[in-house]
């Protein structure tokens, strides 16, 4: 597997990817790759499964259902943000304080994130709302 972009591995140029690079041709505007400068840190599934209190598979169908964000290490295991223990402590509140389903629950998870932002644009205007935050 090649972890160069299509274009830097001579992959989907015009003519076929039989024409070189020249030396000294800017192409790292379209091409550039960044890496981070330090690893970020990053919860395995058992961690976060141990710290939000649930089983593991469980923890799966939530990342299947869109409800969490997890990406894939090196080895191909999936790896949680640090804030994913409590995403799914709010998921769990949201199903058995209000009974919802968890397709409702994708929902109301985006509103409260753009009622978040919404309260947020306000408090950067200045503009200062009479009820208190949602969450």
């Amino acid at each position: 597997m090649n972890d160069r972009p299509q274009e830097a591995a001579g992959v989907g140029r015009a003519g076929g990817g039989t024409r070189p690079v020249r030396a000294g041709a800017d192409i790292t505007a379209s091409t550039a790759v960044q890496y981070a400068l330090v690893a970020v840190p990053r919860l395995t599934l058992d961690a976060v499964a141990r710290r939000s209190g649930l089983h593991p598979d469980l923890v799966r169908r939530f990342v299947a259902l869109g409800l969490v964000d997890a990406e894939r290490d090196a080895a191909g295991r999936m790896v949680f943000d640090l804030a994913a223990p409590a995403v799914l402590a709010r998921i769990q509140r949201l199903r058995t304080g209000l009974c919802l389903n968890y397709a409702s629950i994708g929902l109301v998870l985006d509103l409260l994130d753009r009622i978040s932002l919404l309260e947020a644009a306000l408090r950067g205007r200045g503009t200062r709302s009479e009820t208190p935050p949602w969450t």
